[in-house]
């Protein structure tokens, strides 16, 4: 079917649920906004499968025999999400090809940074490199959230967790994020996006809907808080997304066919301080005596924020 990109959020918002409230994800977990606004992007009326690693959305959002989803879902382990997607794509081609199925279905899976950046990436990495026309949406919180908010290669730098606590012998994680949306549009895919929670759901959306019905591999990395391990008050977690962007600590872009497409860049880049300061896992930072490391993160930040910048042929050095 073909893309629409337009957007009515009012429009959008009125469609069916294909995630059914009920679920036991905790308030303002930013999984289930993601999820919820991802499968909004399904065109009313069109059919798909959906996969979903071990993680918490995984066991807040289905308990055999029920499930929160509203199209077919399938549960698989911690580490093949990917396979198992890519798996059932091709057996509905080869059924298709056979004159099985006539219906059209779309393939998408999620995973949380846990089962995407680390333990799952093998089988996230073939099913791309194969070209299986699916999309794969890390909802990243930054951490192994649903065993006990232990550090995975998707927490940032100085982030306190229960493997990398902050106190007299550490500073937090002490290496930065992996660049995971990078990785990816390394493998060629038709299309790979980076986005969050601002604007009333757009970007989220029309990244969304080009991920699901553009022909072939796709990749979605959405930042999705989570107030456990973030530490954060409920509300505040749109403001803390904003501020991702604002910052250039998340910045938004998509990869199409290789060309690097810059979606936002903020009129006045603010202090990554802004984004740090309204969670409790970067509380350390802000002790006397710890300026240089906010410094050090900061430095971090501008220098993914300028290759980012040259990537998508936009002025270098530019705030």
């Amino acid at each position: 079917m073909e893309q629409k990109n337009t957007f009515n959020f009012k429009e959008i918002q009125a469609r069916e649920e294909r995630l059914a409230p009920g679920h036991r994800m905790c308030a303002g977990c930013g999984g289930t906004i993601a999820v919820r606004n991802v499968l909004k992007a399904l065109h009313p009326g069109d059919k798909a499968v959906i996969g979903n690693a071990t993680g918490c959305l995984e066991v807040s959002s289905f308990m055999y025999p029920y499930t929160a989803y509203e199209d077919s879902y399938i549960h698989n382990a911690f580490e093949n999400a990917g396979a198992t997607l890519s798996g059932v794509e091709t057996a509905y081609k080869a059924l298709k090809k056979r004159g099985k199925i006539s219906d059209e279905y779309k393939f998408i899976t999620f995973g949380g940074d846990g089962g995407t950046y680390d333990i799952g990436f093998q089988s996230l990495s073939g099913a791309m490199e194969r070209g299986h026309d699916m999309v794969y949406v890390c909802y990243d919180n930054g951490a192994y959230m649903n065993t006990g908010v232990q550090r995975s290669s998707a927490t940032p730098m100085f982030a306190d967790t229960t493997t990398t606590p902050s106190g007299k012998e550490s500073d937090g994680k002490m290496q930065s994020r992996k660049d995971l949306a990078s990785i990816i549009a390394a493998h060629n895919v038709p299309y790979v996006a980076q986005t969050t929670f601002i604007s009333n759901m757009r970007d989220l959306y029309l990244k969304a809907e080009k991920a699901i019905y553009t022909p072939g591999a796709a990749f979605l990395n959405i930042l999705a808080p989570c107030p456990r391990g973030w530490k954060y008050d409920t509300p505040d977690i749109i403001d803390i997304c904003k501020l991702a962007v604002e910052t250039c600590y998340w910045p938004l872009f998509e990869v199409i066919d290789g060309k690097w497409i810059l979606s936002y860049k903020p009129k006045k880049k603010l202090p990554l301080e802004d984004f740090l300061k309204k969670q409790g896992r970067f509380k350390h930072l802000f002790k006397p005596g710890n300026e240089h490391l906010i410094a050090q993160f900061q430095e971090e930040v501008d220098k993914r924020w300028e290759e980012l910048l040259i990537r998508c042929g936009e002025n270098y050095l530019s705030k």
